[in-house]
């Protein structure tokens, strides 16, 4: 096994425990489950700082977030809960996508929040013009290119590229948009207290 690939199965290891909340009570969990309470916690994060998407320590984050930003955090939280991703990576991503505008479009024909292509969203069997079922959508496209390539940025790269480039260029692709929005967002996550 060579070292790119132990640090691969290292990094892939660490996405996989930050979904779980080894420390949770029952209560919270079951909360969790139901969709209620508990947001999940990224990794070394003490199960204290994890509390209710409806406000409190778990949203410390949120207060780095522009003002256009805080009526969408609940559901950035919701969304990126169900879909077992850091909340804080959801929210860089939608600032890079649409600075947080539900009604933003791209020449290319992307929709919303998310910034979903059509196609994508149809896969995914949403309406992107819904910016709740858009940032839904969103945050399950995410999760499958994280468990599809194991590390944020790979992840960004796809969601950015599409999975296909990534998986041919064997890693980011050499074009200059992709690069620079996974840069961008993952400078922003780790402003958020995320690790790429």
């Amino acid at each position: 096994m060579n070292i790119a690939s132990v640090s691969q199965i290292h990094a892939r290891m660490e996405q996989i425990t930050s979904r779980f909340d080894t420390g949770s009570s029952f209560a919270a969990a079951l909360s969790s489950a139901q969709g209620t309470t508990t947001a999940p916690r990224a990794a070394g994060t003490p199960a204290a700082a994890a509390t209710s998407a409806a406000g409190g320590p778990a949203q410390r984050w949120a207060h780095k977030l522009p003002a256009a930003a805080q009526k969408w955090v609940p559901h950035i939280e919701q969304a990126a809960r169900r879909h077992g991703l850091d909340p804080r990576l959801l929210a860089a991503l939608v600032k890079q996508e649409s600075g947080f505008r539900a009604d933003a479009g791209s020449h290319a024909g992307a929709i919303g929040l998310t910034q979903l292509m059509p196609g994508t969203a149809r896969e995914l069997g949403v309406d992107p013009y819904d910016p709740i079922a858009n940032l839904d959508g969103g945050a399950r496209y995410l999760s499958q290119q994280l468990d599809r390539f194991g590390s944020v940025p790979l992840a960004l790269a796809a969601y950015n590229a599409g999975p296909g480039r990534v998986s041919s260029a064997g890693g980011i692709p050499q074009i200059s948009e992709t690069q620079h929005y996974v840069r961008n967002v993952t400078s922003f996550y780790a402003d958020l207290g995320g690790r790429a």
